[in-house]
C-alpha cells in the first residue's frame, strides 16, 4: 500500500512541530502512540510514502487542533460522515455539490449562512413539536 501524499505529510509534520515548540508529546513517538500507530507508520504518513484513512486523518486533525477536512483534502479523502449524507440523499446532495462546484467562495459563504439560518429554523421548530 504505497502512494501518500507529500503535501499532506509536510502540512502534518509542520503542525505537529508547530505543538512540539510548547508541548514535548508532539515528538513523532509520542504523537504516534497518541495516535496508537507506530512512529514508522507516521514517518511515512509525513514523508508521503503511506497514505493514511480518514478516520486517522480525523484524529490527527483534532490532536493538532486543524480543520480535519483540510488534510481530508490534502490526503483525497472523503469524511465518512459526509459520504453517508450523500448515500441518504444522492440525487438531491449529488445536484447541490455540482451547483454549488461553480460558485465563488464569497457565494459559497453566503450561502453557507442562509443554510445556517435554515437549520436553525428548523431546529426551533423542531423544538416547538
Amino acid at each position: 500500500m504505497a502512494g501518500g501524499s507529500k503535501e499532506l505529510g509536510d502540512r502534518i509534520r509542520q503542525l505537529r512541530e508547530e505543538k512540539r515548540k510548547t508541548d514535548p508529546k508532539f515528538t513523532g513517538r509520542q504523537f504516534s502512540i497518541t495516535l496508537e500507530i507506530s512512529p514508522t507508520y507516521l514517518s511515512k504518513i509525513e514523508t508521503g510514502d503511506m497514505p493514511a484513512g480518514a478516520e486517522l486523518l480525523k484524529r490527527i486533525a483534532a490532536l493538532l487542533d486543524t480543520d480535519p477536512d483540510i488534510l481530508l483534502a490534502l490526503g483525497e479523502k472523503v469524511d465518512p460522515d459526509l459520504n453517508q449524507i450523500i448515500v441518504e440523499k444522492p440525487q438531491a446532495m449529488a445536484s447541490f455539490l455540482r451547483t454549488a462546484s461553480g460558485l465563488s467562495d464569497q457565494q459559497l459563504t453566503k450561502l453557507r449562512g442562509y443554510m445556517d439560518a435554515l437549520s436553525e429554523e428548523n431546529k426551533k421548530e423542531g423544538n416547538k413539536q
